[in-house]
């Protein structure tokens, strides 16, 4: 009787691409790097092979993956669609038209946000603070009238949003690694935590064969 051939999780290279891109975007964002690596890797890595990764995640049935990793590759790709085309000054984006991308991006990071609590905690982390690093950049992106009134520098929520995003790429770092060492010493090394909302018994049980973690995400936030 053949058994059947182990396959590799995609997941390792989809939350390798996110979290070394954002990392690197905001290593830029706070002066100790030019744009030109940010661009780079964010369409190579953090763009198509987090997208590949996605369409790998599509084939065992993880549905959170799939749709993570691709669109999180997507962001890449079209942020660094709109870097160049500031640069060649073709359909030049305001700091407001990048600030609305990010709107629209927070939404949908939002929706993972919450399907992350039926994961586990080290996933639910780190689309915490996404999602969090995104609000700060919507929020550094338009300049409110009550900046006005309050004296606030909106570039100060751009700052807080780099060290949190920092921290989000970590954290996508940390499920890679655990994804790797764990199963290369076949027990629980690095712990990603129990879910924090428990799915159907017989629903979880049916989908336990498929890619045991689902990715996240990049990602992802242009403050260039």
């Amino acid at each position: 009787m053949s058994h059947p051939t182990k396959t590799g999780n995609p997941a390792v290279v989809g939350l390798a691409g996110f979290g070394l891109t954002t990392l690197l975007l905001q290593i830029h964002n706070l002066g100790y790097c030019t744009l030109g690596p940010v661009l780079a890797m964010g369409l190579i890595f953090g763009g198509l092979a987090q997208m590949i990764a996605g369409f790998q995640e599509q084939k065992v049935g993880n549905n959170f993956g799939f749709s993570a990793f691709v669109s999180y590759g997507a962001f890449w790709i079209g942020f660094g669609i709109i870097l160049i085309l500031n640069k060649i000054g073709i359909y030049k984006s305001e700091t407001s038209d990048v600030g609305w991308f990010l709107v629209v991006w927070t939404g949908y990071t939002a929706i993972l946000w919450l399907a992350s609590m039926r994961i586990h905690k080290a996933m639910f982390t780190t689309f915490t603070l996404l999602i969090i690093g995104f609000i700060l950049l919507d929020l550094g992106h338009f300049n409110l009238p009550i900046y006005d009134k309050l004296s606030i520098d909106p570039a100060i929520f751009n700052t807080i949003a780099c060290y949190v995003l920092i921290l989000c790429a970590l954290g996508a770092w940390y499920m890679m690694a655990g994804i790797i060492i764990n199963d290369l010493a076949n027990k629980t090394i690095l712990p990603m935590g129990t879910p924090l909302i428990s799915s159907n018994p017989s629903a979880s049980t049916s989908t336990q064969t498929t890619s045991p973690t689902p990715q996240t995400t990049a990602i992802p936030q242009p403050n260039a």
